[in-house]
């Protein structure tokens, strides 16, 4: 093997730093038109080993002018991705130990470090004590399995949701053969609470910061038609939910208390990488019976406990997730994280915005994205005002 591990991970880290490093200056969207890199690189892998610095040298020469920079504080597209320094680390340390969390015995470090994570989130979102969380890859995943476990729990085949719901609730609904039905919108673009029949309904899925606006449906008053109707409701706050950490910002969740089921995306407001997405559900042991099918080989003396905490839909790998998310929580602090959220407040306010309004939650995810600290020297030039808010 041509791999010196310390000499060629010093060199990994040094090129992933330097990235970091120029990412204001690097051009925010791919440089390449279609088929430009493959037709540079080989049409087969390599007969013979290759020294690590040719790899590090085809990301600089052939790889780099390809990805369009997400991390890039001038990158203002789709949804903001914001990893950092303690979680790219992580992300090392995970892979370094490669656990497959099948069931408790298999990797006890991932199955309860994963479990005391999502409920350090669930404490920093004032979500409700008892909720049950743990982590799916994506928001998508984590909607898919609360559409299962609704449906096993009501033995109903329908879905409701908002017209600008994510598209992931109508893919879920065909991949499981359920009716989709989507709500027309009010003035402000939220799903209507009236007007639609929720009696043969096996979920309603209410949006915490739709895709297209950023609004936010009305969970308080679709959670009790829902519930009335014997009806599953589902909170999709992938976008929006992260706000939470800053009380202050906490509008937007009235009414979640009542979800059955709950998932927001740490990978877009709270500096881990993607893929880590946390759902909690309100109703652990039922959820627990959509899913639990443990085969013969993955019985063993611990499954009182692996039982217990083993629910989802996601591959069982949550370690770099989980690793990821204890890392940033613990070298920034919760203090830290929530500063950073007001910067883009105050932003915010100058262009008269105010603290809510259509599409306010979306322009402070952009404005977020200019102070974190692995930005510091851009801020400065771009943004001095926001300087004394970063803790």
């Amino acid at each position: 093997m041509s791999v010196d591990f310390r000499e060629d991970g010093a060199a990994a880290l040094e090129w992933a730093a330097r990235y970091l490093e120029r990412l204001p200056e690097l051009p925010v969207l791919a440089q390449v038109k279609p088929g430009d890199l493959s037709a540079q690189l080989p049409a087969a892998a390599p007969e013979q080993p290759e020294p690590f610095g040719d790899v590090l040298r085809d990301m600089d020469e052939l790889l780099l002018p390809a990805f369009t920079n997400w991390q890039s504080p001038r990158f203002f597209s789709y949804f903001a991705v914001t990893s950092s320094e303690p979680a790219i680390l992580a992300e090392m340390l995970a892979a370094a130990l490669n656990q497959v969390a099948i069931v408790w015995r298999a990797s006890p470090a991932s199955t309860e470090l994963e479990l005391r994570v999502a409920d350090w989130v669930r404490q920093l979102l004032g979500l409700p004590d008892g909720w049950h969380g743990h982590i799916e890859d994506t928001a998508s995943t984590s909607t898919l399995a609360a559409l299962i476990a609704a449906r096993h729990v009501t033995g109903r085949n329908a879905v409701v949701c908002s017209e600008h719901a994510h598209s992931s609730v109508e893919k879920n609904a065909r991949m499981l053969g359920m009716e989709l039905r989507k709500a027309p919108v009010d003035e402000e673009l939220r799903m209507r609470v009236d007007g639609h029949d929720l009696s043969d309904a096996a979920c309603v899925v209410a949006t915490v910061g739709t895709t297209s606006f950023a609004s936010v449906d009305p969970v308080r008053e679709l959670a009790e038609r829902a519930h009335a109707a014997g009806a599953w409701l589902h909170v999709d706050a992938a976008y929006a939910g992260s706000s939470w950490i800053c009380e202050e910002e906490r509008w937007s969740a009235d009414g979640v208390e009542l979800a059955d089921s709950l998932v927001v995306n740490p990978h877009k407001w709270l500096l881990v990488p993607t893929d880590c997405s946390l759902i909690w559900t309100a109703r652990p042991d039922e959820w627990r019976e959509a899913f639990s099918l443990v085969p013969e080989y993955l019985r063993t003396p611990d499954d009182a406990y692996a039982l217990r905490v083993r629910a989802g839909a996601r591959p069982p790998l949550p370690l770099a997730q989980a690793l990821g998310g204890a890392p940033v929580l613990r070298s920034r602090g919760v203090a830290r994280d929530r500063a950073r959220a007001h910067p883009a407040r105050g932003a915010l306010r100058r262009l008269g915005w105010g603290d809510a309004g259509l599409g306010a939650g979306r322009a402070a995810a952009f404005l977020a994205r200019r102070v974190s600290p692995r930005r510091l020297r851009w801020r400065k030039r771009a943004a001095p005002r926001t300087r004394k808010c970063v803790g």
